[in-house]
């Protein structure tokens, strides 16, 4: 039996410690708070939306940016303090725009066949979290964002998603509650909706019933491979302990960055920050006047999931700003205010506002594989399709340390293949 470190719980963190259970390692999981998915995993938008698949390499996204980056209430908000990495990022998401197409597609694939192994595991372990099987409406105000859709859905098509526009009369079939006036939707009814820190907690209970331990309030400090060993150094007290492993993986967010440069890897993650709000339901006419089916606002960016009887989650934006965690009031209210507008029958007295820094690589697809040390691996960088791709990636990722199990030398055939499937490099691709 090969011992494994998996660095981060969040809920690539957790999903691959559970599959690479399933497969008989003995792993122990690294989380630096008191619980699991207390970061990013903690109040997303709630969506399985493999159609939302569609990747943000494209021009129109760079305009959208340039023309909101003094607004503070936009969307899309740049902080244009200079600095490389921001540079370096963006850089590379520009050289990305050529690879549009393919990566949509195959991010829809992904997103499908992730599916398949979350129902799975959640029945297999008994795992409830508020999934709601309703389908996902894209709703569009105008008909140039209508438009740009109909092109979106050739591309998931590709991929193996269908899903069917709609009239601004059959919108209002799927979503009764639904105030104001559309041009038209797109309306996938294979997506769902649920909730990811239930979801994360109870993954995380069922991989410590095949074994896992599970350390929280670990400071992770350091970590290092020879290739054949790896090591763990965590913060204890006033000074650290190392703890030895036959190999790690490293799942954590956006401090796979700096973790994956102590290894020797160049892992381009950049923190886009987004915000959600829990809006309460405490009385019938609230729990009425919200939505069901889930919701994408193209215009807006906005999403939402109606989370079991009295909590409805709308969650969105992107701020390019660093490291900074703050909620800040002027990118809450929009939300807010747009429920208000979508959903007036709804009481918005009692809203949770919550922030989190998605981990995103500049061409939208999460690294997944080998780094160049032969015992050390990644599922990291899933940007806002974490929760649609986690179960697919940490199932890939704990198959590829399956078959490289009786050994680490990265000369091996199969190794190089193995890179292949590394969505965050340059080279690889899934379906490679």
């Amino acid at each position: 039996m090969k011992t494994i470190a998996v660095i981060g719980g969040g809920i690539t963190g957790v999903t691959t410690a559970y599959a690479l259970a399933r497969r008989g390692f003995d792993v122990t999981l690294f989380e630096k708070n008191r619980y699991v998915a207390m970061e990013t995993s903690f109040a997303n938008g709630g969506q399985l939306s493999a159609s939302n698949a569609e990747v943000w390499n494209h021009w129109s996204t760079l305009l959208k940016g340039m023309k909101w980056m003094l607004k503070s209430d936009a969307p899309l908000l740049v902080n244009p303090k200079p600095g490389w990495h921001k540079l370096s990022w963006f850089v590379e998401f520009i050289s990305n725009i050529a690879h549009y197409e393919r990566n949509t597609i195959e991010s829809a694939r992904l997103a499908i066949a992730a599916r398949e192994h979350l129902f799975a595991w959640a029945q297999a372990e008994g795992v409830d979290f508020d999934l709601k099987k309703e389908g996902i409406l894209h709703i569009y105000r105008d008909k140039k964002g209508f438009d740009h859709a109909g092109e979106v859905s050739k591309l998931l098509a590709r991929g193996g998603l269908p899903r069917s526009a709609v009239t601004p009369t059959e919108m209002k079939a799927i979503e009764p509650t639904l105030a104001g006036d559309y041009y038209g939707g797109y309306f996938t009814d294979s997506d769902s909706t649920g909730d990811i820190h239930k979801f994360t907690t109870g993954m995380a209970r069922a991989a410590e019933r095949l074994g896992v331990q599970c350390l929280y309030g670990q400071d992770v400090m350091s970590l290092h491979s020879d290739g054949k060993t790896a090591e763990v150094t965590v913060a204890d007290g006033g000074g650290h302990v190392t703890h030895h492993f036959d190999g790690l993986v490293v799942c954590a967010g956006v401090e796979s960055r700096g973790f994956a440069a102590q290894l020797g890897d160049r892992v381009n993650i950049y923190p886009v920050k987004g915000y959600s709000i829990t809006v309460n339901l405490p009385d019938a006419q609230s729990q009425a006047a919200a939505p069901m089916v889930s919701l994408l606002d193209d215009e807006t960016k906005l999403v939402t999931s109606r989370l079991g009887v009295d909590r409805f989650r709308v969650a969105g934006t992107a701020e390019f700003n660093g490291y900074n965690k703050d909620i800040r009031a002027d990118r809450i209210r929009p939300l807010i205010a747009w429920v208000n507008q979508c959903f007036p029958g709804i009481n918005t007295r009692q809203v949770v506002p919550w922030a989190g820094l998605r981990p995103m690589m500049p061409n939208m697809m999460p690294r997944v594989g080998r780094g160049k040390k032969a015992n050390v691996f990644y599922n990291t960088g899933h940007g806002h399709l974490g929760w649609t791709l986690s179960a697919v990636t940490a199932d890939m990722v704990a198959q590829v340390i399956a078959v490289n199990r009786l050994t680490w030398t990265s000369a091996e055939p199969s190794a190089a293949h193995d890179r292949n499937h590394e969505f965050g490099s340059a080279e690889g691709r899934f379906g490679a």
